[in-house]
């Protein structure tokens, strides 16, 4: 059971003293009856709540998947950038987070949720979740890069080495401009960007297309957004 108030700051009604103020206006029904205690407790899972005759259904996870934009930072909230969490327009729940960190000129899939314990697996470093790219590469990618990525490749410095697991580096296209598609199963800081210039190349355009069992839905364009299915939430779970 939870508090009344609770329930609909949880669902972005407003804030918590906000919300008392509509309870306490007779704004509130439980199971069609008005209800203008604060404290009141109802059970989420059964009770009938709505807001000015609007109901309110309680969700204690929420998924999405976005399109990253570029210029779009990864974080919750910030005072000068647009945040991912400012594109979602619908969410209930103002306690979601994005699912690991895309750098602000980066495109593509990233997850935004407040189930922390999913977060949890997808990131850690025990669970090498495979986290797949669509890359422009300036300075020609070439089959001995394929290979190096294959082992492993210090990303680091020859003082302070850091070495990454090996990757699956395909070339999609080459020429001055190469096409890849690169497959990881770490996220080291600025990792791909980094891997590419211990190989003397760089990284001109940057798109996450998958991330382990979660594929980016190719008609969502960048900024768009949608809750996950039931099949690609069970896919991830």
């Amino acid at each position: 059971m939870i508090r009344l108030d609770k329930y609909l700051a949880d669902m972005s009604i407003g804030t918590r003293q906000e919300v008392k103020k509509y309870i306490r206006q007779g704004r509130v029904k439980i199971n069609e009856d008005i209800i203008k205690k604060p404290e009141y407790k109802i059970r989420e899972d059964e009770d009938k709540i709505t807001f000015d005759g609007a109901p309110v259904a309680y969700e204690t996870f929420e998924y999405y998947m976005l399109n990253k934009p570029a210029g779009v930072i990864s974080a919750t909230e910030d005072k000068r950038d647009k945040t991912v969490l400012d594109l979602i327009k619908e969410k209930k729940r103002k306690d979601l987070f994005p699912v690991g960190r895309l750098d602000k000129d980066t495109e593509g899939l990233l997850l935004i949720t407040n189930d922390g314990a999913l977060a949890h697996r997808l990131l850690s470093p025990k669970k090498h979740v495979d986290k797949c790219y669509y890359a422009e590469i300036s300075g020609g990618v070439t089959e001995d890069d394929v290979r190096v990525f294959k082992e492993r490749i210090n990303i680091g410095t020859q003082e302070e080495p850091e070495w990454t697991m090996p990757a699956e580096l395909k070339i999609l296209e080459k020429g001055t401009v190469s096409r890849i598609r690169l497959t990881i199963r770490e996220g080291k800081f600025h990792q791909v960007k980094r891997m590419f210039l211990a190989v003397g190349k760089e990284v001109v355009y940057l798109k996450r297309e998958r991330m382990g069992a979660l594929v980016l839905d190719e008609e969502l364009a960048p900024g768009e957004y949608r809750k996950l299915t039931d099949s690609e939430l069970k896919s991830i779970l």
